[in-house]
Parts: structure tokens; sequence; C-alpha cells
């Protein structure tokens, strides 16, 4: 139930039927009129709920209003498969982050691009036109200063390119924020990131010089070795209401994500084509010398591409009952 479907329930329909959410309904006012109320509205009999809303303004009290109102009230009903749809917003709410998944194109070596940077294209136009779905459902696209330099990338979601989660909600579709993870502001020259066809925010250290006129958001969070500190930065993101992240970025941004556990899923694309051993890693800095440290990961989902390209969805082993 949202604001948006409260005009399709409609009294006349829905009067002593059984209505089926995947999440509790909620009985406050807050960016959208309250669920509970239009179901009360609406004259349903029964609500069945497939998980209860950890929400603290909700949790439990949408149930309390809809059998104040008379109405049966079950959940639990098929609730690992609603906890799994709703992974982002249970990552938000219940670990104080976003969950976090890294997008990665790599060669069937594991190579990202040539030692020279090279990288257009690893994989075909199925497998990128793929990405823009990932994208859309997303809150924010990351990225760090070295991805911004080297490629100038605009991190936007490309309507013509098959992301029918975009072009399904029309005028009501917001465009991801792009956030760059730059502690000095050194990437402020790449242009695209900032064009304004989508907002953007940069988190950077202390010292960094923050411009005026710039076309952007900047926030100030701490250091930790260097960097800007990651856990930091996914809570200030998680405060600003954002379910999912998706990164896109170098090995050296993807490879600290992964070090430190922070790394909920990856979105592998691969190609069949070898780059060989000079060109550049998936991730770096992982500091795996035996086998026994090595990062176990589940395969969730794959998709081949008519090209022979595929896409590999994958969890750490860790992280893979979080959601």
């Amino acid at each position: 139930t949202s604001a948006s479907a409260h005009g399709g329930v409609l009294p006349w329909c829905a009067r002593g039927a059984t209505a089926y959410v995947s999440l509790e309904p909620c009985a406050h006012h807050g960016s959208t009129p309250p669920c509970a109320e239009a179901l009360v509205a609406a004259g349903v009999a029964r609500v069945v709920a497939a998980m209860r809303d950890p929400f603290p303004s909700v949790d439990g009290a949408g149930f309390e209003r809809l059998q104040a109102a008379g109405i049966v009230v079950e959940h639990g009903l098929m609730e690992a498969q609603a906890r799994e749809l709703n992974r982002g917003f249970l990552s938000r709410i219940e670990r104080g982050r976003p969950w976090l998944r890294v997008k990665l194109a790599a060669s069937l070596d594991g190579r990202t691009a040539m030692a020279s940077g090279e990288s257009k294209w690893i994989t075909g136009a199925a497998a990128r036109a793929d990405v823009q779905h990932w994208r859309a459902r997303s809150g924010a696209i990351l990225t760090g200063a070295d991805t911004v330099l080297a490629d100038d990338p605009a991190l936007t979601v490309r309507l013509d390119q098959g992301s029918d989660t975009a072009r399904n909600r029309g005028a009501e579709f917001v465009p991801p924020l792009r956030v760059v993870i730059d502690s000095g502001l050194r990437s402020l020259a790449a242009g695209r990131v900032r064009d304004g066809s989508a907002p953007t925010l940069y988190l950077h250290g202390p010292q960094a010089r923050v411009p005026t006129g710039i076309q952007a958001e900047f926030a100030e969070l701490p250091l930790r070795g260097g960097h800007v500190a990651l856990d930091a930065a996914l809570a200030l993101l998680g405060e600003r209401g954002i379910n999912e992240v998706q990164v896109e970025a170098g090995p050296a941004l993807c490879g600290a994500l992964l070090r430190t556990g922070r790394v909920d899923e990856l979105l592998l694309y691969q190609a069949p084509l070898l780059l060989g051993d000079s060109a550049r890693p998936l991730f770096a800095g992982l500091g795996i010398e035996a086998m026994a440290q090595g990062r176990r990961l589940q395969l969730v989902d794959e998709l081949r591409f008519d090209d022979g390209d595929r896409r590999l969805l994958l969890r750490p082993v860790a992280a893979a009952a979080i959601g």
C-alpha cells in the first residue's frame, strides 16, 4: 500500500474483500497518508500481511488500527520472501544503512580494464542495458574520485536502454542520487556527474575546500586512514531515507567495501573475453594470502545474454541471510 495506490482502493469493489500486502500497513502520517486508514475506508474485511513493519512509528500500530476497526488481521505468511522483497528498507531500519550492491563488469579472467584504463566495452549492449534496470531500482549510485576522473561517468538511468522500472513510473520516476566519495574534492573537474540531469552529492573530508557555484550538494565526513569513513558515508545515506545503493567504482573502493564486510551483493557482468594479467583486477586490497582467507559467495541468480555475456547475482555467505 502507498499513497499512489490509495486511489485504487475503491469501496464498491473492496468492501468485504481480503487485502494481501507485503508489509504491515502504516498508521501514521509521514510523507504519505496512513495506509491502514485507506484500508479501513475501503471496507475490507481481512488483511493478510507478510510481515510486521519494524519502523518505530509503525511496529504493530497498523495492525492495531485495523483490528480496532473490526478487520481480521493475519501476518507471517511468506515472511522470508517479504524480507527479500523489502531488503533495502529492512537494512536501513535494522542496520542503519542501505542495502549495498556492487556492480562489476569483467572479462573471463576477472579483469575490468586494461592497464591504460581502457574499458569500453567489456560487455555487450544487452548487458549494459540490463544495468539500467538495477540503477533505476536504486536510491543512490555511489562511485569514487578515481572513477570520476578516469571515466567522467554520468551515472544516470537511461530510459531508452530497457529500464522498465523507470519507464513505468513515467513522470513520477525520481532519478537515483549520484554520490561521489572524494576526500579532497579532487574530481570536481569532471562535469558529467554534476550535469543537472540527476542530483549529486559529494562526500568529502574536513580539509577539503568546498567551492561555490557548483550544481551539487556537499557533506563533510570524518576520515579514516586518509579516506572518507565508509561507515559514516553509508549511515548518512541511510539517514536520507535511501534503501538501496548501487556501487559503480574502481578496484580500490570496491575492495575496501568488500574487505570491511559492507557489501551485501555483487552484480557481476562477465564477458567471454580474456584481457591478460596486466589488466586491472575486480578488487584491490583484499589482503587474501591463503585459501582459508578466501571470500565465499552464494550464487543467487544467473542470466545469460544472447551474445555470450552473463550476469551473476552473488552474495557473501555471511550476508546471504540479511535480506
